[in-house]
Order: C-alpha cells, then sequence, then structure tokens
C-alpha cells in the first residue's frame, strides 16, 4: 500500500517561483511531499497560474473581503485545514502571519529568506547586503514563530558577495540556491529528520 505522501500549503503573494520549485521536487513519485494547495492574497499572483497547470487546487482568500488581518488569516487557516495540510510553507508571501496563524500550526509553518539569518531580517535583504558590504550573503529556511524572520532554522545555504554585485545581481544567484533549498528543507520535516530543541534545529541522518 503506498505512502501517503506530506500535504503542504503553500501561500505565495507572486511569481511563485519557489513555488515552483516545490512543484517540480514533488513530481518525483520518491519525494515525500506533495503540493496539496496553494492560496494567495493576490489576485495578479502568477502562483496561481503555476498550481493550475500542475493541477493543484488554488485559491484566492483577499484581505480586504476581512474586516482585519486576524480574519482573513484565520480564513486561510481554515482552509489549509480542509485540505489536511500538515505543512504550511510561505513562498514570497507578502504578508507577516498572526500569532493566531500561527498558533493553529505550532512548529509546521517554514519560511525561506534571502539572507543568513540574524543578518538582514525583513524586507530588500539583498540591499541591505550589499549596502553593508558584507562578503557572504545565501539563504535561510526556518520554522516560523511570532516574530519576524526570527524562528528556528533548519538550514542554510553561503552564497558569495562579489565586490561588483548589485541587489538584482545578488538577489538571482541567491534565487537558485533558494530553488534547491526549500524543497530540502521540505523534505527533512517530511521524512521527520527534524529535532527542536529551543532555538536549535537538529538534523537526523538519512
Amino acid at each position: 500500500m503506498p505512502v501517503e505522501r506530506l500535504r503542504i500549503g503553500v501561500l505565495c503573494s507572486g511569481r511563485g517561483s519557489n513555488l515552483q520549485a516545490i512543484l517540480d521536487a514533488a513530481r518525483d513519485p520518491s519525494y515525500p511531499a506533495r503540493v496539496a494547495v496553494v492560496i494567495s492574497d493576490n489576485p495578479h499572483a502568477y502562483a496561481i497560474q503555476r498550481a493550475r497547470e500542475h493541477g493543484v487546487p488554488a485559491e484566492l482568500i483577499l484581505p480586504a473581503s476581512f474586516p482585519d488581518r486576524i480574519q482573513h488569516d484565520l480564513a486561510v487557516a481554515q482552509r489549509l485545514e480542509e485540505h489536511g495540510v500538515g505543512l504550511v510553507a510561505l513562498a514570497g508571501y507578502m504578508r507577516i502571519v498572526s500569532p493566531q496563524f500561527i498558533r493553529r500550526f505550532p512548529g509546521r509553518i517554514m519560511n525561506i529568506h534571502p539572507a543568513l539569518l540574524p543578518s538582514f531580517p525583513g524586507l530588500h535583504a539583498q540591499k541591505q547586503a550589499v549596502l553593508y558590504g558584507v562578503k557572504v550573503s545565501g539563504v535561510t529556511v526556518h520554522l516560523v514563530d511570532e516574530g519576524v524572520d526570527t524562528g528556528p532554522i533548519i538550514l542554510q545555504v553561503p552564497v558569495m558577495v562579489a565586490d561588483e554585485d548589485t541587489e538584482e545581481s545578488l538577489s538571482a544567484r541567491i534565487l537558485e540556491h533558494e530553488h534547491r533549498a526549500y524543497p530540502d528543507a521540505i523534505r527533512l520535516f517530511a521524512e521527520g529528520r527534524i529535532r527542536i530543541d529551543g532555538r536549535r534545529v537538529y538534523t537526523k541522518r538519512s
């Protein structure tokens, strides 16, 4: 009897390139997870089209349809639960999820950030890195807590910063690594190879 793969709910606001990387990884029958639903807050998000092209349910839940952020988040959480989601992956989701949302999925929300946290949290991390003059930036995949980019770190990938780098050129190179790192982190989670002790995340060997 085939083993049921982990069902992922992906939240997107834009083009969905990390969503595409996850969808591509899930094409392999041996990959231990699959995208069960994609939810967006933006009617123009290309991520919606990517999902539908792969036969994945895609839903638009507009913040303007709700009286406040919490009610919107709770509506998103309800739809994720109705799809039986075991992991929520934020992939270019341009909203800070509320504590009420996080408490619905404790330890089961993942995010990817284009810097080596705790350096350069928040928006425009690549621009911050270039302006600060760091020699190494990179990618961080972390679990989401009630802070902004402060959750326990699952994995990090360093990316060298060249003297001639701009925000755009560094962003492009970092994005290539994001597309590998996010599916890798999801695999670790789906295979039960992550153990959390306070802020530290321990990864079991396969």
